[in-house]
Parts: structure tokens; C-alpha cells; sequence
């Protein structure tokens, strides 16, 4: 197995800042650039000159609510994926969402116009709502489908990077014979493609499991791996003698439990032998304990 690289290992100990930080720069520059040329356009064709600050609160606020809206859209493709197996299904779903999202935009930035008119001793006239709810659309349409590509061509390259795992296939029978029904045999082997290199990861090297929106992460001898399932569907496949749940969004190897610290919650946390530290859930504590 390749070691993975020490930038992309760096990077994921502050993915969750990096992520943020990308989207707080996006919105900001377009917030500037987007003052700047309003203000020239309105000081052309507008019967009132403008003052600065108006475009600039115009602005300003429709990003802060256009930021304040992504983590709601990353939960919406988390819930509803945008895959070729499930785009009938969702194109549909993602459109009535990006009225949502035109409602919540609008209505957020009014509000927040308004408050910033008040403060400036202004009164805010947004027009006429059928005419500008409908010009506001044509615009957030737009939004909403480049943060979802976005959104989809982050993960995409996060999978690439991270590695993608799946189930080895069934071996297919010789030609000319007939199939016989076999019991299910739980998967010992998952095979891993990782930046145009696929290898084998064993069931028994897996540590411990992460439930992460429509992935379950697989951390493996200090990888991780990402496995297109749910975590309760994944359990399903594994030793129930060794895997074992001991978070709503955590499972844990039992052969690679060090030790176990109780919490005066009555929660635990589980440390492992690769160093990891995995909660334990008082929901689940009794079970795992039975178990060891």
C-alpha cells in the first residue's frame, strides 16, 4: 500500500477551515466585484445617483446569505446524491430546492437590507415582489447549480485522492454451467482505486468505521477509504463478532480496541491501537462490552 503523500495529509488535519475559508473568499470577492459594477452601471442609468454603501449593502448581504445557505445544500446532495443512477430521481428533488433556496435569499437579504437602511437613517424600497422574486430567480438558479458543481467536483477529487473502496465482485462461474444459489459469504477482501491504482485492503486490517453522509470512511493502518453505503448496510456485510456499533456514526474493530475510558457521562471513548480515539455512545457501551 502507498503511503499517502504529506501534503495531502497535512491538508485534511485543516480540511474543515480550508473548506470554509475557500467559500468565505469566493463570496467576498464576488460581493466587491459585484459593488463595483453596480454602483458604475446604476451611476449611469439610474435617475438617483447611488451613494457607495448601497451597492455595497446590497452586496454584501446577498453573499452572507448565499454563505449561510451552503451547508444546507451540501446536506440536500448528501440526502438526495446527484449519481447517473440517481438522477431521475433528483434533478427533480434539487429543482424545487433551488426555489427554496431563491425564497430564503431573497427574503434573508431583504431583511437585512432593511436593517441596514435603518441603521444609515434610509428607508429600503425593494420593488414590486412578483417582478423581483422572478428576477431573482433567473439569478440563484444559476448559484445554485455552480455551488452544487462545485460541491460535486470537490468531492470527486477528494475521492480521487482519499481513495474510492468497494466490495470485490463474486467470481463468475465457468462457461456453460449453471449458477447454484450460495449463501451470502461476508466480504473479507475490499479492493481500493486510488489515483489510477487499484490494491486490496483486508476486512481484518480495518480499524474502525465513520459514517460520512452517503460514504462510510475506512480507516485502514492510517488511511481512509470511502465506500459508497450506509453504515447500518455496511455492518450487514461484516463479522458481527468482530464489528461491532458503538456510535450512531461509528463502528469499531473489536481486535483493535487497546483500551476502553469511561466518561462520567456514562459515555466511553475507545482508544486503538493505531491511536485513534473513536466516541463510544452509552446506547452502545453495554453491547460492545458484552461483546469483548
Amino acid at each position: 500500500m502507498a503511503p499517502a503523500s504529506n501534503w495531502f495529509t497535512r491538508y485534511l488535519a485543516v480540511r474543515r477551515p480550508v473548506e470554509v475559508g475557500f467559500w468565505v473568499v469566493v463570496l467576498a470577492m464576488q460581493a466587491a466585484f459585484n459593488s463595483v459594477v453596480t454602483w458604475m452601471d446604476l451611476d449611469r442609468v439610474a435617475a438617483r445617483q447611488p451613494q457607495l454603501w448601497e451597492p455595497v449593502l446590497w452586496e454584501t448581504t446577498s453573499a452572507l446569505v448565499i454563505g449561510a445557505l451552503i451547508p444546507a445544500i451540501v446536506w440536500f446532495e448528501r440526502r438526495f446524491p446527484v449519481r447517473w443512477d440517481t438522477l431521475r430521481r433528483a434533478l427533480p428533488l434539487h429543482l424545487l430546492a433551488s426555489f427554496a433556496f431563491c425564497a430564503l435569499h431573497v427574503g434573508g437579504m431583504w431583511w437585512l437590507r432593511r436593517a441596514g437602511y435603518a441603521l444609515m437613517g434610509e428607508r429600503y424600497d425593494f420593488g414590486p415582489w412578483s417582478v423581483q422574486l422572478a428576477y431573482e430567480y433567473l439569478k440563484d438558479v444559476r448559484s445554485y447549480t455552480m455551488i452544487l458543481a462545485a460541491i460535486l467536483s470537490y468531492r470527486f477529487l477528494m475521492l480521487r485522492l482519499t481513495g474510492e473502496a468497494r466490495v470485490l465482485d463474486a467470481p463468475e462461474p465457468p462457461p456453460g454451467a449453471e449458477a447454484e444459489p450460495q449463501p451470502e459469504a461476508r466480504p473479507t477482501r475490499f479492493l481500493v482505486r486510488k489515483l489510477r491504482r487499484e490494491f486490496l485492503v483486508a476486512a481484518s486490517d480495518i480499524a474502525w468505521v465513520q459514517a460520512q453522509g452517503n460514504y462510510v470512511g475506512l480507516h485502514v493502518n492510517g488511511h481512509d477509504y470511502l465506500l459508497r453505503a450506509t453504515l447500518t448496510e455496511f455492518l450487514q456485510q461484516l463479522d458481527p463478532e468482530r464489528f461491532v456499533r458503538v456510535h450512531r456514526s461509528h463502528a469499531v474493530n473489536l481486535d483493535h480496541v487497546a483500551e476502553i475510558e469511561p466518561l462520567d457521562s456514562g459515555d466511553a471513548r475507545l482508544h486503538l491501537r493505531d491511536g485513534a480515539i473513536v466516541p463510544c455512545s452509552r446506547r452502545y457501551r453495554d453491547v460492545m462490552g458484552q461483546r469483548l
